[in-house]
């Protein structure tokens, strides 16, 4: 017997193939059926005449590893549609680290030295099944993370005993079901170490089947020589490679995608190369006077020392204080800020590139986030695919959807067909946009009217479900099931 019936909708199904009319059954956890439904006795219908049903979108850049236990009803993604999650990205993960002191920057941005309890992934892992959030989510392990619990000193290349530590760490990690290794080689903890480095943790990679993604060492003046960087970690240890949010910024580099997105393409002709970006022309990190220098605008997200800061222009807080901006900065650490170093034609010109997935890289514990925690997906489908033209909605829903499932081994996610996991997300295509902002970074979108995760309502009618039915997606079991 049915449980749901999604009826008289219209599917988008996440492999890019035109819209088409049908109902949707819901049987446990999976889709029983793509088609004409008949009425069933005890079936809870839904009419979603006029909406999209769509597969559950996939946040495949998130910082979310703390967040799922912090906020287990998950609004800030199920709210865009997002029923699955994949954390660890840019060398920060929880685990394995556990830590007595402050975790240095950027692992600030995702928790406080008593987050960081965790000194096996298999540990994380199991209490993120013990206590399920209301989404799904796929873990990577981060290169920043291991370096922090394996050497004494992070200003220098790691030594081979230090290289072998991290190596068992990574490796106790990838078989307690890690999908992947990620790293922030643009960050402090992470800049000193040489490809040599990363190559050696990324030769446990491909015997498990699992892949690699970077935050790369460079976005500017030497985005080309870092995209060759993280191609080559790839070839040599014969890996997927995922680029994330990729972008070129400072004014200085504006335009620049125009070289970047065809020497993707050509690496995309000889091996396995993915990205990811989000619709925005402001990134967030930690705060630093080096990008704050080469920002036009910089808005502080939380600062430690002052916490009033929040939400207030740099500049205008350094006239406040009489302070140059590096005074400034200085006095506010430790702290996090959103920097506005992009154009918008090198946004819309990634967003429309073939190969790229749509990841928010919100940062949920900022008291002030960047609007793209809340905001990311709606944007992409009310604003650059229906306001903007570009691109029809069908790639747009590829793009959060069958493109990082394929990309990520997410098996029986991404899609709405039968017999996959029941991740769904129902939207009204006229409507849906995104209402966060920079003043007000903290709103649900509009137009997302149901979302279900493994066949249970998680957000309805502009609230979270009672239910926590998200799932650890372990590599081992992707795999398994890829395999069937």
């Amino acid at each position: 017997m049915a449980d749901y019936i999604l009826r008289g909708g219209e599917v988008i199904d996440g492999t890019g193939r035109a819209r088409f009319r049908a109902d949707v059954t819901i049987i446990g956890d999976r889709i029983a059926a793509v088609g004409a439904a008949e009425r069933q006795a005890g079936a809870r219908e839904i009419d979603v005449s006029g909406k999209i049903v769509a597969p559950g979108f996939i946040d495949v850049h998130t910082h979310d590893d703390r967040a799922l236990f912090a906020t287990p009803e998950m609004s800030a993604k199920a709210s865009q549609g997002v029923t699955t999650v994949v954390t660890g990205n840019c060398g920060i993960s929880l685990a394995p680290l556990s830590l007595d002191i402050a975790p240095p920057p950027p692992l600030d941005l995702i928790g406080d030295a008593a987050d960081y309890r965790y000194g096996r992934f298999a540990d994380y892992v199991a209490d993120l099944a013990r206590t399920p959030p209301a989404v799904n989510a796929a873990c990577l392990v981060g290169h920043s993370t291991l370096r922090v619990g394996a050497m004494t000193a992070l200003d220098r290349p790691a030594e081979p005993a230090e290289i072998e530590k991290m190596r068992q760490s990574l490796q106790e990690a990838l078989d307690a079901g890690a999908i992947g290794l990620s790293t922030g080689l643009a960050y402090a903890p992470a800049e000193h170490a040489p490809p040599a480095e990363i190559e050696a943790l990324a030769a446990l990679l491909r015997p498990a089947g699992a892949l690699y993604t970077t935050h790369m060492r460079n976005e500017g003046s030497e985005v080309l020589a870092s995209l060759e960087e993280s191609f080559a970690v790839g070839r040599n240890a014969g890996v997927p490679v995922v680029i994330s949010h990729h972008k070129t910024i400072g004014r200085a580099n504006f335009g620049r995608t125009t070289e970047t997105l065809p020497a993707i393409a050509a690496a995309v002709a000889r091996q396995e190369i993915g990205l990811d970006a989000y619709p925005y022309i402001a990134s967030s990190t930690v705060l630093s006077a080096g990008q704050a220098a080469r920002a036009a605008k910089v808005l502080v997200t939380w600062s430690k020392a002052r916490p009033e800061a929040a939400g207030r222009e740099l500049a205008a807080i350094a006239a406040d204080w009489g302070l140059d901006i590096e005074k400034t900065v200085a006095r506010l650490q430790p702290a996090g800020a959103i920097y506005w170093t992009m154009d918008e034609p090198d946004v819309q010109r990634v967003l429309a590139f073939p190969h790229t997935m749509i990841g928010s890289d919100g940062l949920p514990h900022d008291f002030h986030p960047h609007p793209r925690l809340w905001g990311t997906f709606p944007r992409v489908l009310g604003h650059y695919c229906r306001e903007l033209g570009l691109f029809p909605l069908e790639e747009a829903v590829r793009k959060m959807t069958g493109l990082p499932a394929a990309r990520f081994g997410l098996s029986g996610r991404g899609a709405v067909i039968p017999g996959a996991y029941a991740d769904i997300t129902v939207f009204d295509p006229q409507t849906v946009i995104d209402l966060a902002s920079f003043e007000e970074p903290i709103r649900p979108a509009a137009g997302i009217e149901h979302v279900f995760v493994n066949g249970i309502p998680v957000w309805t009618a502009g609230k979270p479900g009672a239910e926590r039915p998200g799932r650890v997606l372990r590599r081992q079991q992707l795999q398994a099931q890829a395999r069937r």
